[in-house]
């Protein structure tokens, strides 16, 4: 039996891998402590692997960074709590290992660096960056405009611009009114976003009338994956070609995810596939990594990539609509992998839904936040 057939058994069989810890990783001198969320072993050692490989690191460099990024994690909610109406987003600062909070009232230094998290004054808050991305977001973007998101680093809202149309007048016009918004930045960016669903090809995670896909998470009853795969009561049929179950819901464009019930003798765990890169990872939680912080994904058609997240809460302007509230991040995809798991160490982030460029060049991707999804249909991530 070939190895990636004994792969996918592992998904639909409910086998699963055992992966070897870590200990935790203690602070340097004249750092800040790691908080109790980091006192467990965020990740495997094949996984702290892949990232050697994927960001350029050691393996203390990537034992380390996981660990921080847990503790940056643990603290990121008090902190916001700490700053208020200041507050004006966060970020994980990969140099210093710690989260960084920009507020627009000094007053507000001494509770939020009570928290652990480093500050930093800006002259936008949150909620005006907020109510800036609003105002664009009611605006109709022609296609060379990829996208805009909150960016917390720039205190201002980032406008993509895709470099072959920064000079179409149409996108100069739409950068005009995005500007009158408020506070806007606009960059280039080398490629156009688009989906990652892709035709039957046979041997991979699921299939949809004509369309391939890959699984994001288990829940129970089922599985979340990307909106645009299919419509609700759409048949799903496993890499094997076996009844799965059907859409029991699904929304795209305006938001890209969707979940399908499982059953036929299929069944759910919370594992994500390592595709012989990594071992299949046991899937922990779903606390919400910062902009900054490490992330991988497992997609069927190019397994296993690693990278970091490098926005939250952007609009994604694909050729059949926006999709809002979107984390933009530097790992990889392709077609096929759509709907496929987005991690965090153990934790889950979302699911696969576009991007630009391939495993071969590079590029960027886009995916859904996976606590969005639980929320709107009501379920439940299936955990460790």
């Amino acid at each position: 039996m070939r190895r990636t057939t004994v792969l996918r058994i592992a998904l639909s069989a409910g086998l699963l891998a055992c992966a070897t810890t870590l200990g935790p990783v203690q602070a340097a001198a004249g750092e800040a402590p790691l908080t109790a969320t980091a006192s467990r072993a965020p990740a495997s050692s094949a996984l702290v692997s892949a990232m050697q490989h994927d960001l350029g690191l050691t393996r203390r460099q990537a034992t380390t960074r996981l660990a921080r990024e847990a503790a940056a994690r643990g603290i990121e909610r008090t902190a916001r709590r700490a700053a208020g109406a200041s507050y004006g987003g966060s970020w994980f600062d990969a140099g210093s290992g710690r989260l960084v909070v920009a507020v627009t009232e000094a007053a507000s230094r001494d509770a939020v660096e009570a928290t652990g998290a480093r500050v930093t004054l800006v002259e936008h808050s949150g909620r005006q960056l907020d109510a800036t991305m609003a105002r664009i977001d009611a605006l109709d973007a022609p296609a060379g405009v990829g996208g805009w998101h909150v960016d917390p680093r720039a205190n201002s809202v980032v406008v993509d611009v895709v470099s072959a149309h920064k000079d179409d007048n149409d996108v100069r016009a739409f950068v005009t009114r995005a500007r009158a918004a408020g506070p806007v930045t606009v960059r280039q960016t080398a490629g156009t976003p688009r989906t990652f669903a892709a035709g039957t090809v046979g041997g991979d995670p699921y299939y949809t009338g004509n369309v391939r896909c890959s699984i994001g998470f288990s829940v129970y009853g089922g599985f979340v994956t990307a909106g645009h795969c299919a419509q609700p009561g759409a048949g799903v049929r496993g890499w094997d070609g076996s009844y799965i179950g059907n859409f029991q819901g699904s929304s795209f464009p305006d938001n890209d995810y969707a979940w399908v019930n499982v059953g036929s003798g299929w069944w759910t765990v919370p594992v994500v596939l390592g595709w012989g890169t990594v071992s299949d990872q046991l899937v922990r939680g779903s606390g919400e990594a910062p902009v900054g912080a490490s992330i991988c994904r497992s997609g069927s058609t190019s397994h296993w990539h690693c990278g970091t997240v490098l926005a939250k809460n952007e609009t994604v302007n694909y050729s059949q609509g926006a999709v809002h509230q979107m984390t933009k991040t530097s790992v990889c995809a392709e077609p096929g992998d759509s709907g496929g798991s987005f991690i965090s160490g153990d934790q889950a982030q979302g699911v696969t839904s576009g991007g630009w460029g391939n495993c071969s060049s590079g590029g960027q991707t886009w995916y859904q936040p996976v606590n969005e999804i639980l929320n709107r249909y009501g379920l439940r991530l299936h955990t460790a």
